[in-house]
């Protein structure tokens, strides 16, 4: 009987040390230490990812490891994970803190990544780190290029699948600590299904960026780089920013803004500048009829860099050489400022014209800004852009916004504006009282809509003179080559 009273005794003793273990993490804290104690009796070498390399630029190894770490199910048992939200703002994923230990296994072999921070120095704004991996080295020889090869797909499996967070990079100018681009995450929500654009140019600018991305052997057997140039011309405000933006989440490509006028060092600067991108990224270059032109009038400040410097950096040998897996985009008000040297086949391939907007891209602004795709004000709209009245697409997107919660105020808002930039203000006067029965109580004068694109134009910096009536551009997108 004693014996019975003994063993039950004991079977609870137990199993209240069981609760206890699991309740404290010691059964945890255990596997460790004997994790340790192994590991303490085998040689290990340890390698180094740096975040960036002796130039101070992006190390592209370094996002591949941390694309292929973020995505082991070991990160869920790391002792400290961050948690952040994703490309997504639904999505909240896992990631490692500074000075994290995370587990590997490969091929039979344990490896074992820390993920190492180091302080921020004055000359550097931007706290850095890098990746450090632990192997023994018995195993080194064996597995040690088979799994850098197994990182380099995962990585490249998880880039393709459009889960790479896309950047934003612009040129530091003299931002000191021998950093060349500064970076931000590149959010910019513009498709090519959002932007005002001709079905039919929308259709080939998509089919050509997909034979693009499916060129690269097609390139290689002609012996030219893998990339192509784009020209955007026309006035501001006719969506060429949001164009580029379009292309970047198209292809899921970096963006590397350039501004010519940071760049201090001359021909060399730019070209450093070219050598620090990377693969699968779109290199913007604005304003490039303006730098022309104050790089060649004896009058204007002189550009830190050349005419023939700028040629080059379009398609030189260094462009040739660095240019692979990259698209160039340059943009222009006009290509009446520049000589058709620089317009030439081989720098640029593809020129796209941005016009003011026309009543087809009116339309899908409606569309797209109001939910409206018929009204009753249409005709009134398309007849007075026949007339050679434009105005950019900014402008009527914006008073479209502020006037989003009436389609019929913010049509009527269009309309005012359009009729402030006719010429005439008698034509104008008799013009309202038409204007005034077209819908009722609701409607709102010229004067009215004159005043909101005023207001507009005074806030954003583009209310102007002008003395007399302007050429109506072309109706539609043009594409010289496309």
């Amino acid at each position: 009987m004693n014996i019975v009273i003994i063993i039950l005794i004991l079977i609870i003793l137990l199993f209240l040390i069981r609760v206890m273990l699991f309740r404290t993490g010691l059964i945890h804290r255990t596997k460790k230490l004997q994790q340790t104690c192994k590991e303490m009796f085998y040689v290990h070498q340890y390698l180094k990812i740096p975040e960036l390399n002796e130039s101070m630029q992006p190390n592209p190894l370094y996002r591949k490891v941390f694309l292929y770490l973020h995505s082991l199910p070991s990160i869920e048992d790391s002792d400290f994970t961050n948690l952040v939200t994703g490309t997504n703002q639904n999505d909240i994923v896992l990631c490692l803190d500074a000075n994290q230990l995370i587990e590997d296994h490969f091929l039979g072999a344990t490896l074992y990544w820390f993920n190492q921070k180091t302080e921020p120095n004055r000359n550097n704004e931007n706290r850095t780190g890098s990746f450090l991996l632990k192997i023994r080295k018995t195993d080194k020889r064996r597995i040690l290029g088979a799994y850098l090869r197994h990182i380099h797909d995962v990585a490249g499996d998880m880039e393709s699948n459009g889960k790479r967070e896309l950047r934003l990079f612009v040129n530091a100018g003299d931002g000191g600590g021998g950093v060349r681009w500064r970076s931000v995450p590149f959010t910019h929500p513009s498709t090519f299904e959002t932007i005002a654009m001709g079905e039919d140019l929308r259709s080939k600018v998509k089919s050509d960026l997909e034979s693009f991305l499916r060129g690269k052997k097609y390139y290689r057997r002609l012996g030219r780089a893998w990339r192509r140039s784009f020209l955007l011309y026309g006035p501001a405000g006719t969506g060429k920013s949001s164009f580029v933006a379009a292309m970047a989440n198209f292809l899921g490509y970096d963006v590397y803004d350039v501004d010519l006028e940071k760049v201090r060092g001359g021909d060399s600067d730019l070209k450093l500048l070219l050598l620090d991108t990377t693969p699968k990224s779109i290199i913007v270059v604005e304003d490039v009829d303006k730098f022309v032109v104050s790089a060649t009038t004896e009058s204007s400040p002189p550009a830190t860099v050349s005419a023939s410097g700028m040629l080059n950096f379009m398609d030189g040998i260094l462009s040739a050489c660095c240019g692979d897996e990259r698209v160039m985009v340059f943009t222009m008000s006009s290509k009446d400022r520049v000589g058709l040297d620089l317009l030439r086949p081989g720098r640029v391939d593809v020129h796209i014209h941005f016009p003011a907007c026309d009543f087809s891209s009116f339309k899908e602004l409606a569309s797209s800004h109001l939910g409206v795709k018929e009204h009753k004000l249409f005709p009134r709209v398309e007849e007075i852009l026949a007339r050679g009245v434009s105005i950019s697409p900014a402008e009527i997107g914006e008073l479209m916004i502020a006037n989003r919660g009436s389609p019929s105020r913010a049509i009527k808002s269009v309309i005012g504006a359009l009729r402030y930039d006719g010429d005439g203000i008698g034509r104008r006067k008799r013009e309202e009282d038409e204007f005034d029965d077209v819908d009722g109580g609701d409607a709102i004068l010229c004067t009215e809509g004159c005043n909101a694109v005023k207001d507009f134009r005074k806030l954003y910096g583009l209310f102007k003179s002008r003395s007399g009536k302007r050429s109506r551009p072309s109706n539609t997108p043009v594409h010289d080559r496309l």
